[in-house]
């Protein structure tokens, strides 16, 4: 008789197969997904206020007819652009963590940031739709269904504004305010929804701050246009409500530092803004928690001098938090 095969064990080998692939992302058909679903969040908003079909969320939160179309609207058409790509949203069940910390590219998606504004009826919501990379964002859009204008950015090649829709309609690159923390008369904005005892506190160490309230990411987004030169973000947030404003903040020239962990009711965890805010730690993504941590977003910050011990802000900016190197 021959000699027959032998198996040395009735277990199959551990393999991993490595699959690489590569796509490509159209800028101008993310923008016209944005913009699209503003339209349908305008035609609920425009109707009757009986119709919006408002419902609490397990939080509270309330949650529309709109934030529905919009959502469905987005993911739809993000599957069908980047089947590969996984997404996160507001209105999704989230993944676990022990899923989505593999992620290395993912869609992270508001389909409207600040619903209570959309109640109020006073205009200030957004569309937000980041594209992902490692826990940061790469890509942004931003779209305002009320004014009709959209901001995107993408890293290492600016950020813009643009004025209506299409890819001929006119847009403008966005720079932040260069600005010195002991200037007089910073504009500081800050939630209209949201109030804080600590956001008061950190107001109080500027010099004769104008303060101004808006809802939803457009704070953000003021910033990165210059229409504002800083925001204090000390109550609870999610990643989807920051991370498609986030890279547009960047690529302006500004940054978002974190200012220290929160829990879901506001309160601080550990350390505090005065301790964390001069460690300059950008905003992270893809948590294990969703929630932000506590942030202030600047413009673009001038090296002060520190000779000038008698300026009240910079002395308690210094005595207080350790005080703020400039923006590098």
């Amino acid at each position: 008789m021959g000699a027959g095969l032998s198996f040395p064990s009735s277990e199959s080998p551990e393999c991993i197969f490595e699959l690489k692939i590569s796509a490509s992302i159209p800028v101008e058909r993310v923008i016209a997904i944005a913009q699209t679903a503003g339209n349908a969040i305008l035609d609920i908003y425009n109707s009757e206020a009986s119709k919006w079909e408002v419902e609490l969320k397990s939080d509270q939160s309330p949650l529309t007819k709109a934030d529905r179309v919009a959502n469905h609207l987005i993911c739809h058409e993000l599957h069908s652009m980047s089947p590969h790509i996984p997404i996160i949203s507001e209105e999704n069940a989230i993944m676990p963590y022990d899923i989505r910390k593999g992620y290395e590219y993912y869609w992270c998606v508001d389909p409207l940031d600040g619903t209570k504004e959309f109640l109020k009826r006073n205009g200030e919501f957004t569309v937000n739709i980041a594209l992902m990379f490692r826990g940061n964002p790469v890509f942004g859009v931003v779209h305002v269904p009320c004014t009709g204008k959209t901001y995107w950015a993408v890293k290492d090649k600016g950020a813009w504004k643009r004025h209506g829709t299409g890819p001929g309609a006119p847009q403008e690159r966005l720079q932040a305010a260069s600005f010195g923390l002991k200037d007089p008369g910073l504009v500081i904005v800050g939630s209209s929804s949201h109030p804080s005892k600590a956001t008061e506190e950190l107001i109080e160490l500027f010099n004769k701050p104008e303060l101004m309230q808006i809802g939803s990411s457009l704070k953000l987004l003021m910033v990165a246009e210059g229409s504002a030169h800083i925001y204090p973000r000390l109550v609870p947030c999610c990643e989807w409500d920051t991370a498609a404003a986030d890279i547009i903040v960047r690529e302006a020239g500004g940054v978002v530092l974190q200012a220290g962990l929160c829990d879901g009711e506001g309160n601080g965890i550990g350390e505090d803004w005065k301790t964390v805010l001069p460690k300059e730690l950008p905003l992270e993504y893809n948590k294990e928690n969703l929630l932000n941590p506590f942030f202030v977003v600047f413009g673009q910050r001038r090296l002060e001098t520190t000779d000038d011990a008698k300026d009240p802000v910079t002395s308690a900016w210094n005595l207080i938090s350790g005080g703020l190197s400039a923006t590098k």
